[in-house]
């Protein structure tokens, strides 16, 4: 079972959210405790990330069946929130019948990319992780080879410094990167409300993918956070959270 986060109590339809490559649900942390004041919100850590079990298969169909487990674990139906690559497994945990009653996918369409985080998995994997006594060690000898200050705090984030290893199955994510990076072919819909949520200056999510995104979900409809790119819930945490609530409010 999937680590969960949860955060408030309320009888209202539970919110759910699945976070990106390398993060966790602790990333998710503000926004959750936020959303929280009138639901029950549960941030997880998916399989191979964070306080989650470590596991041989990082597919998508696995990460959906995690999904399908933990809704059946809180009751359904649930919403799902789902960024990045948690936004891919929301899609197909949607797309094989979980009983999701609105789904919200930030920054992702249902398509194969081509830019690889493999860089950033040989990063990590090079670092020397025993010679650090702070975090400030880590973030310099990771420079070296991650230039971005921000991709760099967000991956040191899963660093457990006091054990000197990563909170993250990178092995299996590297294994499974292709998988990660792509989209199984699936035949089915999703034809209840969906919102694709994407940050303004973001390219992840293009108006040709449209067309594939109305095939499987009929019920979608589009929105921008302006001045935000792909880590749009952390450049611009109050209106994603304002987006958030407008659309599972309706």
């Amino acid at each position: 079972m999937l680590n969960m986060i949860s955060h408030g109590n309320y009888s209202s339809t539970p919110l759910v959210i699945a976070h990106g490559l390398f993060g966790s649900g602790r990333n998710w942390g503000v926004i959750a405790r936020r959303l929280s004041d009138t639901r029950r919100v549960i941030a997880l850590d998916l399989r191979n990330h964070g306080e989650s079990p470590w596991l041989p298969d990082q597919s998508y169909a696995a990460m959906a069946s995690d999904l399908s487990e933990v809704i059946t674990k809180i009751g359904g139906p649930i919403d799902l929130l789902g960024h990045s690559m948690g936004g891919k497994a929301s899609m197909v945990a949607a797309l094989t019948d979980a009983p999701i009653r609105r789904l919200i996918i930030a920054d992702i369409a249902p398509v194969a990319y081509a830019h690889t985080q493999q860089h950033l998995i040989d990063a990590m994997q090079a670092l020397p992780l025993g010679d650090f006594t702070s975090r400030l060690d880590a973030d310099a000898a990771l420079k070296k080879t991650v230039e971005n200050s921000n991709v760099r705090s967000f991956l040191l984030q899963s660093l457990n410094l006091r054990e000197s290893k990563w909170r993250l199955n990178l092995d299996v994510l590297s294994e499974f990167m292709a998988e990660i990076i792509g989209f199984p072919e699936i035949s089915r819909q999703f034809s209840e409300p969906t919102l694709f949520l994407a940050g303004g200056n973001s390219d992840y999510v293009q108006r040709d993918h449209r067309t594939k995104i109305k095939t499987l979900f009929p019920n979608a409809r589009f929105a921008k956070i302006p001045n935000a790119g792909h880590w749009l819930h952390a450049e611009r945490p109050k209106a994603f959270e304002a987006a958030v609530r407008v659309f599972l409010g309706e």
